[in-house]
Parts: C-alpha cells; sequence; structure tokens
C-alpha cells in the first residue's frame, strides 16, 4: 500500500487528522478510527519534558519513525522549519522523512528565533520549492504540506500570510497551513485565496460543518490532546492537594480497556 497516495487520497473531502505525542496515543487514536495521524512537535517535546522547539531535528525524525511504525495508517510529521534554515536543508528534510516511511511531512517559515521569528519572503519561497523538488525525486507519493506561521508568532497579518501561501502553492506545495486562525471568515478568506487544500488548526468555537462551509479540508490539533492530558493531571492534581480526594479517577479511561487496547491477553 502506498500510504502517500492514500494520504492524497483523504484531501478530497474535509478530515480530521489528530496528533499523537507518542506511541500509546497513536494506537489509541488508530483504533478510535481517524483516517490518518500526524505528529505534534510541542506534544512530543512536553513529554519529554522539553519546550516546544528544543526538540533536535534527528531525535523529531527517530520519533516520526516510532509513531509510523505504531501503526497501519498514513502519518504526516511536523517537523518544525527542517533540518536547518537553508533550501538544501528544506529538501533534506524531505528526503530524511521518506526514508522513514513518512505519508507527509509540514515545513513551517518561521525561523525557531524569537528575535527575526519569520523568514524573509523569499528565502520562505525558496525553502519550499527546494521541497518540492526532492519531493519529486522520490520514488513514491508524498505530501507536502507549507506553513506560514505568522499567527502563531504575533504577527497577524493576513495580507502577507496569504501572500505567502499564494506563492507557497505556486512553488508547488500540496497542502497549505496557516496555524493561528481563529475565526471562521479568517478561514474562509485563506481558503478562497488557493487553489490547494488547506489545513485548519481547530480551536475552540469551530465545528466541522463550520469549517467545511469554508472551504477547509484537513483538520488538525497540534498539541490540544496533549495539552488536554496535561490538563486532567492537573486538575488531579489540584483536586487531590487542595482536599485529599480522588474523584477525579471517576473519570479515568478505564484499566481493563487499556489492557485490550494495548494487547494483555485474555
Amino acid at each position: 500500500m502506498d500510504k502517500g497516495a492514500t494520504f492524497r487520497k483523504l484531501h478530497e473531502k474535509i478530515f480530521i487528522i489528530p496528533n499523537p505525542w507518542d506511541i500509546g496515543t497513536a494506537k489509541f487514536l488508530a483504533n478510535a478510527g481517524f483516517p490518518a495521524l500526524a505528529t505534534t512537535s510541542a506534544g512530543y517535546a512536553f513529554s519529554r519534558g522539553k519546550a516546544d522547539g528544543a526538540i533536535p531535528f534527528d531525535e523529531r525524525i527517530a520519533h516520526a519513525r516510532e509513531i509510523v511504525e505504531a501503526t497501519a495508517l498514513p502519518v504526516s510529521a511536523d517537523l518544525e522549519n527542517g533540518r536547518g534554515d537553508s533550501p538544501e536543508s528544506a529538501a533534506e528534510t524531505i528526503v530524511a522523512a521518506e526514508a522513514v516511511g513518512l505519508a507527509g511531512c509540514s515545513i513551517e517559515d518561521s525561523t525557531g528565533d524569537p528575535a527575526k521569528p519569520i523568514y524573509d519572503f523569499s528565502l520562505a519561497v525558496e525553502r519550499v520549492a527546494a521541497a518540492v523538488e526532492a519531493k519529486r525525486k522520490l520514488g513514491r507519493d508524498f505530501v507536502f504540506t507549507a506553513r506560514a506561521e505568522n499567527f502563531l508568532w504575533g504577527r497577524p497579518d493576513l495580507d502577507d500570510t496569504i501572500r505567502r501561501l499564494q506563492a507557497f502553492e505556486e512553488a508547488g506545495a500540496d497542502v497549505l497551513y496557516a496555524p493561528g486562525l481563529s475565526d471562521i471568515e479568517t478561514v474562509r478568506k485563506v481558503c478562497s485565496a488557493v487553489s490547494r487544500p488547506v489545513n485548519v488548526l481547530a480551536v475552540p468555537g469551530f465545528s466541522l460543518d463550520a469549517l467545511r462551509e469554508a472551504g477547509a479540508i484537513r483538520i488538525s490539533l497540534g498539541s490540544k490532546l496533549s495539552t488536554a492530558a496535561f490538563g486532567a493531571v492537573r486538575r488531579a492534581t489540584q483536586e487531590m492537594l487542595a482536599t485529599g480526594s480522588f474523584e477525579f479517577a471517576r473519570d479515568a479511561m478505564p484499566f481493563a480497556d487499556l489492557q485490550k487496547l494495548f494487547g494483555a491477553k485474555a
């Protein structure tokens, strides 16, 4: 089975792609019935006790391999800004991603440097073009997503974001993604400005029906499942320390269900 081709076909209509952060959550989400998975750089970093952006590239690739090997589903990887800043490093990122069996990956136009968080427009486009050229040389289908990160870095410039996405489309990106959009009307403007599938980061207030009407195709969760899990642990911790009670355990997934999911013998 060509997972890249399977993954590409999913983009013919709207779908949700959740983001596991380890092998257990990957198996859990695959068992739930989702058609594909995507890694989360932040969720994985938090699970390792590190901040988002603090995981070296080679470790991110090794983590992506773990998720690929955990299920039969197509997996796309959040590879942040890739192996480095240059167009050549963007191309190397695609080759490394394909080598571990990923069906696709995303590369950002953010630098990882808070002092200058977004690559200059021309370099950002050159990086996408190099990634696309590398993708075309692969021996199988591979879905490449180009990300415009303005809204995540305190630069809510919609015109520049659309200009970048349009340039990424022209350079050959398969999917376009501007994380951080917070209202449906902005999502609609982005989707109407390009012709390739648009990935949208889900936020409270969005619904699948509203996103479908706005033109979105792929809906990802980013770090939201992992932060929800940490939220549950925080609530449990606060309850125990404040009241000495353990009512939080009533909402826990039954131990026997997890045992069965992860293959315990009856």
